[in-house]
């Protein structure tokens, strides 16, 4: 299967650079004037692939907010990725999952393996119990052509006291986290499969993204706090490989799928203007 990397370098460059996010927390839930049920999800859900699934590069959905409502929640998930899937779409599953041994392979299976019903194109992973630990999920990928974004520097504050800790060697956690990425995609054409979670509003995060040849998503974006224009700070020469994600900024403007798509149009305008250096 081809990879990734180049399925998301040939994505980005037939519909743009953004991934947006499919986060239906109760209070967008009632923003859109629907029930906080699987009613409501499933609805919310089609809407958004009905908006965006056939015009955006990649869509990022949380598990979080489907696995609330149990099995019918998790159902809706599937239904969704399938859904996205079909509109063309790569799908990030973000479930920033993280575990040892045979817990981590059964995570690799859930998201990875295109024989299950969750299999989606990419997955957040937290390397917190060591970058190492990922190994399936990374053989995994590479396997059946998936990818996985793993968590380095990320937005919320709290991150800060472990990502940006100081180890024996000298080097932060988040940069022994880049430096063990930037490995796997040595040597990948056009682009590696495995990628980082960099938060668009850290500033100038002071770490080397210059080696890791695999993308760069953004989360962070619009409601959250940071702009299309502070993606040059984070991410200085290394902006070719980012991708900058949204999701209230987008969303809010549900339910009108046309309300949508302006949104999403406006956004990805700010991001192609911001990755070239333009104001």
């Amino acid at each position: 299967m081809e990879s990734f990397g180049a399925r998301l370098h040939r994505a980005v460059a037939e519909r743009g650079p953004l991934c947006v996010g499919i986060d239906p927390h109760p209070g967008l839930l009632a923003r859109w004037g629907l029930a906080d049920d699987v009613e409501g999800l499933d609805r919310f859900s089609r809407t958004v692939v009905e908006a965006l699934g056939d015009r955006v590069a990649a869509v990022k959905p949380q598990s979080a907010f489907y696995e609330r409502f149990g099995s019918r929640g998790i159902g809706v998930l599937e239904s969704t990725i399938r859904q996205l899937r079909n509109a063309g779409a790569l799908v990030v599953l973000d479930a920033k999952r993280g575990d040892i041994g045979s817990t981590v392979s059964a995570y690799a299976s859930a998201y990875l393996d295109p024989s299950s019903p969750l299999y989606a194109d990419a997955v957040t992973a937290s390397p917190y119990l060591g970058v190492g630990s990922l190994a399936p999920m990374f053989e995994m990928a590479a396997a059946y052509g998936g990818g996985v974004f793993v968590l380095a520097l990320t937005s919320n504050p709290e991150g800060a006291a472990v990502q940006r800790a100081v180890g024996a060697d000298g080097r932060t956690v988040a940069q022994t986290v880049i430096d063990e990425i930037s490995q796997l995609n040595r040597g990948a054409e056009p682009l590696g499969s495995f990628g980082l979670v960099v938060g668009a509003t850290v500033g100038d995060t002071g770490h080397d993204l210059s080696a890791v040849n695999g993308p760069l998503l953004a989360p962070g974006l619009g409601a959250q706090g940071a702009t299309a224009a502070d993606l040059r700070t984070v991410f200085g020469p290394s902006l070719p490989a980012v991708l900058p994600s949204y999701s209230r900024e987008v969303l809010h403007a549900g339910p009108d799928t046309a309300a949508l798509r302006a949104a999403a149009e406006r956004v990805l305008a700010d991001c192609r203007a911001a990755l070239a250096g333009r104001d």
